[in-house]
């Protein structure tokens, strides 16, 4: 039996995919978390074979959950679920030390069977976004960001301001204000809405 820990903000998500995995004998849901905090106090108190987050939460998520979860359990796999390009964001998640990446829009029997590859000790991802990493010879500016100018720059383009970004991240106003500066620099960009048409035309939204 693979206890899998499910953590997502959004009920109706948890719900919904606890319906998907009650009809596999082989999985069972073991614990539930609403956001990263309960997650990594859960992995703390219990064991699991795989922990499928979902990849932006209150509190502790992104790059920053999974390398806690990785701190507390080194072998524990972490099949990542996100709204999000994948080909911009698998990279940055197996690199941060998640074994998988499964966009949301994927269809049940991918979930099942993602789940069941990364609790064997496999990596997950799709065809496209193997095939973006190999030929990732050319890289985008957006990829020199680090992981939290990258989600302060996620954050950003969804409309957040500094201080909701703040509080999301756990960061001071200033810091975040220091993170947009150093984002806008790298992209070589000079407003807010530069930096939403920049996602828009490299698939970050």
């Amino acid at each position: 039996m693979i206890r899998i820990l499910l953590a997502d903000d959004h009920k109706i998500v948890r719900d919904g995919l606890k319906r998907i995995l009650a009809g596999a004998s082989d999985l069972q849901v073991a614990g539930e978390a609403a956001n990263g905090d309960e997650a990594l106090a859960l992995v703390k108190k219990d064991d699991f074979d795989v922990a499928m987050i979902d990849m932006s939460m209150p509190g502790l998520a992104g790059m920053d959950l999974i390398k806690r979860l990785k701190i507390e359990k080194p072998k524990l796999p972490i099949l990542v679920l996100s709204m999000h390009g994948e080909h911009q964001y698998a990279a940055r998640a197996l690199k941060a030390g998640a074994s998988g990446y499964l966009n949301k829009d994927s269809a049940a029997e991918a979930l099942l069977g993602a789940i069941r590859k990364v609790a064997a000790g496999g990596v997950h991802i799709s065809e496209a976004a193997a095939a973006s990493l190999l030929h990732a010879g050319d890289k985008a500016p957006h990829e020199a960001l680090s992981d939290r100018e990258f989600e302060v720059l996620r954050l950003l383009v969804e409309g957040l301001g500094p201080t909701e970004i703040g509080d999301k991240l756990h960061l001071s106003v200033k810091t975040v204000s220091t993170h947009k500066a150093r984002i806008l620099e790298k992209l070589n960009l000079g407003s807010t809405a530069e930096l939403v048409r920049y996602a828009l035309d490299n698939k970050l939204l």
